[in-house]
Formats: structure tokens, sequence, C-alpha cells
């Protein structure tokens, strides 16, 4: 009965890590809102870290996070590094600005996991309104695949885009 029992356990553990494994190697989270105001206005809010972290959900997450501000003031070269009991240990540095229309940055996680990602801010101005579009692209670590299974990572990490996107539209609105 006992080796039946661990022979069931060891076939559930290797299906777990085989449907882990078989996950796609490379991730995609994007989310998007309209904003009743021109490209021109909303751009400095995303190339310009310290008006980027006035609307930043993940500030809003630990008010008492130590962060440092390094590099150009603005554009390309801009910095930010940070450390969190609730949102971990991190930098990000604006890498390639094209106003008003795109903003990339490199996310460099330290923890509470280790990890590079590209995050793309698409500025679509239309006349008076403007899409504002917020990606992340980064490679799917197996702890991450594995995390995939039981919960959606696009979903949680959505969630806080389309709260910084809110309050960007409140912001530039207002």
């Amino acid at each position: 009965m006992l080796e039946t029992i661990l022979i069931i356990v060891a076939v559930l553990i290797a299906g777990v890590v085989v449907l882990a494994a078989m996950r796609p190697s490379d991730f995609r989270i994007e989310r998007s809102t309209l904003v009743r105001a021109p490209a021109e206005k909303v751009f400095p809010l995303i190339s310009d870290l310290h008006a980027f972290n006035t609307w930043n959900p993940y500030l809003k997450l630990d008010p008492e996070t130590k962060g440092t501000y390094s590099g150009a003031a603005q554009g390309p070269g801009a910095a930010y590094a940070w450390e969190s009991k609730k949102t971990g240990v991190g930098r990000m540095e604006i890498t390639e600005t094209h106003a008003p229309s795109k903003v990339l940055m490199r996310l460099d996680f330290v923890k509470p996991f280790a990890a590079s990602n590209l995050a793309e801010f698409t500025v679509d101005g239309r006349g008076g309104a403007t899409n504002v579009t917020w990606a992340m692209t980064g490679c799917n670590t197996f702890v991450s695949k594995l995390m995939g299974l039981f919960f959606s990572i696009d979903k949680m990490i959505g969630k806080s885009f389309e709260d910084g996107l809110a309050d960007l539209k409140a912001k530039v609105e207002a």
C-alpha cells in the first residue's frame, strides 16, 4: 500500500515537472488605457522616473520603499533602484525613448526572485486622446513556469499595470 502511494506521488510530481517544462520560455504582459489628453502631456510622466513614481503602482504597495535615483534626470540613462519588504529589491533604467511615442526600460529584479525584463510604454496620440500601453516581456524561469501552473501571473501583474494606468489617466486628465 505505501509503495503504491509513493509511486502515485512520484508520477504526479513528474507530471507537474513535465507540464511546467513545456510552458513557453518567454512571456508578455500588456495592458492599455485611453487618456483624454495629447501624447505630449502623457509622455513626460513616463520618461521622467520622478514623475513616473508619482503613479507607479508598486510604490503604493509599500509606502516605506527606499529608493535612489541615479544617472540622467530623465530619458535614457535615468535609473531608479528600490528596496522594499513587500516588493523586493531591484533597479529600473530607461534605455531608450522616442518622444512622444515610446519609452523602454530595463527592469532588474534581485529579490524575491532574480530576473531581467523589459518594460515598454507605447504612447499613441490621436488628436486630443492618447492610447497608452504598458507591456513587460521576459524569460520564464522554471520557477515561474511552475508557479504559472497554479495561478495566473498575467492577471497578477496585469492588475498592477491596470491600477498604474488608471492613476496615470487620472493624473493627466485632472
